[in-house]
């Protein structure tokens, strides 16, 4: 074993080893993984093997396209066969609640340029004759779906990377890991020590282990999951002597259980509610190819239900259960990417589903080593996405909540009880007290919206507009016509600092930086020229910044301003999370609510729109904006928690003269949207450049050479492909959610090809079980015109939006091409359905700007 390399990875399991091949493929020859026993010794050996491509994450469902598109080019690499059945699969709806679900699954797929299908039941039991169709109402058709050996393809991984330069040392622990004043690791082996200049933790069931030696608590726990392999069944061989092929794979939501073929008979999984955690505080070194008593009392109400809706499993006899550990992380995705606060340290675990994701893993994570990027919005799997509240408790909660939901559907409205509240404020009490229905915002216990009386002080679950609707709108007008209260605790705040300050956030942002006394909005762009954050700033004074963004990203935007500062210390960066809270008042009340608060003038022309000052509020020091994103006449009030209570109770007060109200986030996101405001996140994410964003004003490309300023002046000399656009649907009863295709009356005309952020691959097989050929799309990128309607085309997608009450209507917004960005006959497909929809090309709300000026 070398004592010197480039990149240590740590885990021979599949993760492991497709990171090692996509280093070397990237060509970093000098790596080596090193493995605590054999190949495979994890969950990987146990695994069921199963791939698909769908994901409630478009981005994740790229790369997991990118993963199965792999393997057959790794077989030829290495001549390792992976063993691959690409049989298809069906999502079975058994209520009409479900079907909307895979309706809105399969317009997702439209853009995303994947050939699913909506068929009946009937049609699904052509393919899986052993279901009775009766229990169904629909279901939906993946092509690309099937299952792999799970020994083989990792082999195949680790020959590949072998035959690219890379080290592979089995049957060797790490110890320990230390680093060195310059960055250099020591990886500390039973075989001796290894010094590298990166390290990445791709340690599977012990991933959280090898996160200790460097001091963190990373937010993963296995969990025992369970699958039984029946005998030969006379059902499934007359199926394949009848068709010549295999039985397909199914999801049975209801049941909470996959089945698919395995040899003669079949395989069948659960993921049952009574779910249970294995080693939930600290996982044994000495486990390896081992697997877990089966506890078959514990799926047994799974299996009784897969038995009504599959009667022929009933009759089969049960060959072998396995019961083995997986590892997840709270939301069920990948935890990847530089670990914030290190350096030179990299995750790649709680990669549960490893032969849909692996590859993708394996090559987003090449990618930001070697090039700096991950080549692709992966934001949904950033190590970062986690803040400090993920604890060890926080973390077995909600694994455990993730786990028995995994077959479960998720509604837009929907909040998810388990490990709340990890975050409150000092208000949360009061908020409660008032009806408050409360959200989980990055932890953070936030007011949704306020019922009537605390027995109504819930949101029944619906894809279509639902019981809080009445009571939003209720919030927005008094906000419109009066004043309105609320907290924005859950913004992220940032104190930057120093003789260096202003040179630095001038490198990093966009916009030129503000006058003492004065704010700015700015977006952040990587080297490549994407937005990768939005912010407003404002000048407290000399060498002092305070900066507000996104709480969700307040880890990734540190990381990414910790790599930029200079290393001089002449910037400090502050991050306050809850140690700074606030509250918005906005309405066109809202100035006479504050001038009662202070002693000072804070008219028109005394406290300018975009104005920043530090002043008293009701006594309290605190630090005020003169904006909102309402869009309306209002102030942001900052201030410690001590203070918070004390300049609630008084705005309340001073506010009862002229009706104010409280209200809550989708009021605020409501009024946003009909002022056409982006999110970032939403709108605004690393796959789109700032003029594609229509963030033009915000980009001042002669102020400076700042981070990204050579690709943005690219973009706007060539003109940017796609356009932001805001849009007024005609909908019913239910409005956007997020990811709904957007439909265009184009005929002929070729608008170039407009890539979609996400894409899918070639089918294999249409539900009828005849080759259906290859897809528009390809692996990287499907284009938007590959679904088409006579004269209609699928031309973009929606990132977000709901129903702007103020103005009421229901809104969207988007991107589409360039060239369709001021006028066109659209239409936005809501579960199942096509709205006309038009372009909002100014904002329907005060589109002058003169109210929230006033």
């Amino acid at each position: 074993m070398k004592t010197n390399t480039r990149v240590v990875v740590i885990g021979g399991g599949v993760v492991g080893c497709s990171v090692l091949y996509h280093l070397a493929r990237a060509g970093w020859t000098d790596i080596m993984l090193i493995e605590r026993s054999e190949l495979t010794s994890g969950s990987t050996w146990h695994a069921a093997g199963g791939f698909h491509t769908l994901n409630g994450d478009p981005n994740v469902a790229k790369l997991q396209a990118y993963t199965i598109s792999l393997y057959e080019e790794l077989e030829k690499l290495t001549g390792q066969s992976c063993s691959l059945h690409l049989v298809g699969g069906f999502q079975m709806a058994d209520t009409p609640e479900r079907m909307d679900f895979l309706r809105q699954v399969h317009a997702k797929c439209r853009y995303l340029g994947m050939d699913t299908e909506l068929v009946t039941p009937s049609e699904a039991k052509a393919m899986f004759p052993i279901m009775d169709e009766t229990n169904f109402v629909g279901a939906l058709w993946d092509p690309v779906e099937g299952h792999l050996d799970p020994s083989g393809t990792t082999h195949a991984y680790a020959k590949a990377a072998r035959m690219l330069g890379a080290e592979i040392v089995l049957r060797n622990p790490v110890k320990e890991l230390t680093q060195e004043a310059d960055g250099t690791w020591n990886v500390v082996t039973e075989q001796g020590t290894v010094k590298a200049e990166h390290v990445v933790n791709a340690g599977g069931l012990w991933a959280r282990e090898i996160g200790r030696m460097v001091g963190l608590e990373l937010p993963v726990l296995a969990m025992e999951h369970m699958y039984l392999l029946t005998e030969d069944m006379p059902e499934v061989v007359a199926h394949n002597e009848a068709t010549g092929r295999e039985l397909c794979h199914v999801i049975d939501f209801k049941g909470e259980i996959y089945t698919r073929q395995e040899r003669k008979g079949l395989l069948l999984g659960t993921y049952e509610k009574a779910c249970v955690p294995w080693s939930p505080v600290k996982t044994p070194w000495d486990f390896g190819h081992e697997l877990l008593q089966p506890d078959i009392d514990r799926i047994t109400p799974s299996l009784e239900v897969g038995f009504r809706h599959f009667p022929a499993l009933e009759q089969a006899g049960i060959k072998q259960i396995i019961n083995g550990p997986f590892t997840f992380a709270p939301d069920g995705n990948p935890l990847v990417g530089p670990v914030p606060g290190l350096t030179n340290f990299w995750s790649a675990c709680a990669v549960m589903a490893g032969f849909s994701q692996g590859g993708g893993v394996g090559l987003t994570l090449a990618n930001w080593m070697t090039e700096g990027d991950p080549g692709a919005d992966v934001w949904g799997m950033d190590v970062s996405r986690f803040g400090e509240w993920a604890t060890l408790r926080y973390t077995n909660a909600k694994v455990r909540e993730n786990y028995s939901r995994r077959f479960s559907i998720r509604f837009p409205n929907e909040e998810l009880p388990a490990a709340r509240p990890a975050q409150t404020t000092p208000l949360y009490d009061i908020m409660v007290g008032q009806n408050a229905v409360m959200g989980d915002s990055w932890g953070l216990e936030t007011p949704l919206w306020f019922a009537p009386s605390k027995e109504e002080a819930h949101d029944i679950v619906s894809f279509h507009r639902s019981n809080d609707f009445a009571h939003v709108g209720a919030e927005v007008k008094a906000v419109r016509e009066r004043v309105g209260v609320t907290e924005i605790a859950n913004f992220a705040k940032y104190e930057v600092s120093g003789p260096g300050a202003e040179e630095f956030l001038n490198r990093i942002l966009t916009n030129r930086m503000p006058k003492t006394g004065r704010i700015v909005l700015s977006p952040m762009l990587n080297e490549f020229g994407k937005l990768i954050g939005d912010f407003t700033i404002a000048k407290a004074g000399d060498d002092r910044f305070m900066v507000w963004g996104s709480s969700a990203a307040q880890r990734y935007h540190m990381r990414w301003f910790e790599a930029q500062m200079p290393g001089d210390g002449s910037v400090a960066i502050h991050r306050y999370d809850q140690t700074l809270v606030g509250l918005s008042i906005a309405g066109p009340k809202s100035r006479a609510v504050l001038e009662k608060l202070v002693d000072e003038d804070i008219s028109k022309d005394a406290f300018r729109f975009m104005d920043f000052r530090e002043m008293a509020v009701a006594g309290a020091p605190c630090m005020v904006n003169r904006i909102t994103y309402t869009g309306d006449l209002g102030y942001e009030i900052w201030m410690a928690p001590a203070y918070e209570r004390k300049v609630y109770l008084a705005i309340k007060a001073a506010g009862e003269e002229f009706g104010i109200a409280d209200f809550g986030m989708r009021a605020l996101l409501s009024m946003r949207l009909e002022k056409n405001f982006p999110t970032w996140g939403h709108e605004l994410r690393p796959i789109y450049g700032p003029f594609e964003g229509s963030m033009d004003r915000f980009v001042k490309l002669e102020k400076n050479d700042f981070v990204g300023r050579e690709a943005a002046a690219k973009e706007k000399a060539d003109g940017p492909k796609l356009r932001r656009v805001s849009m007024i649907v005609d909908a019913e009863d239910a409005d956007v959610i997020a990811d709904e295709p957007i439909w265009a009356k184009v005929g002929d005309t070729d608008y170039g090809t407009v890539d979609a952020p996400h894409g899918h691959g070639p089918t294999r097989m249409g539900p009828d079980g005849k080759d259906a050929g290859p897809s528009e799309g390809d692996y990287g990128a499907a284009s938007v015109r590959g679904i088409a309607d006579g004269d209609w085309r699928v031309i973009g997608w929606v990132t977000s939006g709901g129903y702007a009450h103020g103005v009421e209507a229901s809104m969207a917004q988007g991107y589409v091409p360039a060239a369709l960005a001021e006028e066109g006959l659209f239409e936005i497909e809501i579960l199942g359905k096509r709205c006309p929809a038009r372009i909002a090309v100014e904002p329907p709300f005060d589109p002058s700007g003169e109210r929230m000026r006033g």
